[in-house]
C-alpha cells in the first residue's frame, strides 16, 4: 500500500467570512500542493476542507498521514468525538446538532478507504509545511480580496 503524507491548514478572514485552506500532499519524492477559497465559510470549515481535497487526490487506497494544527480536526479522530457523535445520532453532549456534517460525513468516507494517521502539529512554529499550507490558505483569501 502506498505511503503518502499530507499536511493541511484552514484560514478565515473574520468567522464566518472569506476562507481559504491549503494543502500539501507528499508521495516519495514527488509534492503537490492545493489550494482553495470561499467566499463566506468559518474556521472549521476551512480545516476540514484541506484534507478532504487532498484525499479526493488519492486514486487507489492508501497508508496516509495527515498533519494538522486543528484541535477540531484531529482531537475529533483522536479523542473519538466521530464515534460518538455518529453513536449520538449526529447530536453534542450538549444536545446541539453536531456542526459541519456534511464535512464529516466526507471525511468518513474517506477512512473506509485509506489507512488515516491523524497527528496534531503546532501552528504558526517552525514546521515549514505547516507554515506553507497556511501560506496557501491565507493566499487564497488575499487573492480573491484583490479581485473585488
Amino acid at each position: 500500500m502506498k505511503q503518502v503524507i499530507i499536511y493541511t491548514d484552514g484560514a478565515c478572514s473574520g468567522n464566518p467570512g472569506p476562507g481559504g485552506w491549503g494543502a500539501i500532499l507528499m508521495y516519495k519524492d514527488k509534492k503537490l500542493e492545493l489550494s482553495g477559497y470561499e467566499a463566506h465559510t468559518t474556521n472549521n470549515r476551512m480545516e476540514l476542507m484541506a484534507p478532504i481535497q487532498a484525499l479526493k487526490r488519492l486514486k487507489e487506497p492508501c497508508e496516509v498521514e495527515v498533519y494538522s494544527d486543528s484541535a477540531y480536526l484531529v482531537n475529533a479522530f483522536q479523542k473519538h468525538w466521530l464515534d460518538n457523535w455518529q453513536r449520538k445520532n449526529w447530536v453534542k453532549s450538549d444536545k446541539k446538532p453536531v456542526e459541519n456534517q456534511d464535512l464529516w460525513k466526507e471525511i468518513l468516507e474517506f477512512t473506509c478507504v485509506h489507512r488515516i494517521q491523524w497527528h496534531k502539529v503546532k501552528g504558526h512554529a517552525d514546521n515549514s509545511y505547516n507554515n506553507r499550507c497556511d501560506e496557501l490558505a491565507t493566499g487564497e483569501i488575499k487573492q480573491h480580496r484583490l479581485q473585488i
